[in-house]
């Protein structure tokens, strides 16, 4: 077999991504620093992934695969523009505050005090390792070959999310609007997901919400590669609905940007019925 012939499908999915970030980078006016760094991160990832096919090298090639979604999502920071019309987050922020917070949605969230937002918070946090979640779920499940094909679901909706900021500059409602519908109580999780943001967050836009996609993607993913423990997947799809949840009341997104995450997830979720559940 070939070396193109032993790349997997989500090493396809690093390749394609990397090229459309260079050829992006290459067109919109961008420094050339910018321009080359992108094209070595192509260069970069078809080595790696070359290295990667060697058998010994099968464990690990899940793992890295799982890790460099945080290259993928660091790299949309090249494309953040310092002055933003705030056209989009006017509007998104009205539909916001018409059909979420002047029904009560922060209040009912709140009802039985910090515990409410104490678990979004929580929920929002867990998201950068649910990846890494759900490959260790299929190794424990004791068919690791399955993991390639998660993998592919997850990062259709993951990557897919990604490739659209450039196209939405536009920045999260905490920062944008930073006295209007923010939660009531500080919560040592809200304190940890606002250092993580703000400390190693991009700029670039937050719509469609990566998190949201994400983890629909995984949850995807998992019921269709994990079909004997249905339960995971179940908890999976749970979650991804309380995280939707969570980026809203946080107000680290708009309920518009929740909603495009789950409707890019279910690209994901197409892409999962193009392959076999099984190695045949």
């Amino acid at each position: 077999m070939t070396l193109l012939g032993r790349l997997r499908t989500p090493e396809w999915l690093y390749l394609a991504y990397f090229l459309y970030v260079a050829l992006l980078a290459s067109i919109l006016p961008l420094t050339p620093a910018i321009v080359l760094r992108a094209w070595l991160m192509l260069a970069g990832a078809a080595v790696l992934f070359a290295i990667l096919t060697t058998p010994l090298l099968s464990i690990a090639r899940d793992w890295i695969e799982v890790a460099l979604v945080l290259v993928a999502y660091r790299q949309m920071d090249w494309f953040s523009v310092e002055s933003k019309a705030r056209i989009l987050e006017r509007t998104w922020v009205g539909w916001d505050r018409r059909f979420l917070f002047e029904r009560g949605f922060g209040a009912w969230v709140e009802i039985m005090g910090p515990a409410g937002p104490w678990i979004l918070e929580f929920s929002y946090l867990l998201v950068y390792g649910i990846g890494a979640f759900s490959v260790a779920a299929i190794y424990i499940a004791g068919d690791r070959d399955r993991a390639s094909r998660f993998l592919a679901v997850y990062l259709t909706g993951t990557l897919l999310a990604y490739a659209l900021f450039p196209y939405f500059p536009s920045d999260p409602p905490r920062v944008v609007f930073p006295d209007a519908n923010l939660p009531r109580y500080m919560t040592a999780t809200r304190s940890l997901n606002l250092f993580l943001v703000g400390g190693y967050g991009i700029h670039s836009s937050v719509f469609p919400s990566a998190h949201v996609s994400s983890a629909f993607s995984a949850a995807w993913g998992l019921l269709r590669f994990l079909p004997e423990y249905r339960w995971v997947a179940r908890a999976m799809l749970i979650y991804a609905g309380i995280v939707s949840v969570a980026t809203v009341y946080g107000r680290y997104h708009y309920a518009a940007d929740a909603v495009a995450g789950l409707v890019v997830s279910l690209i994901a979720l197409a892409s999962a019925f193009h392959q076999r559940p099984k190695r045949a």
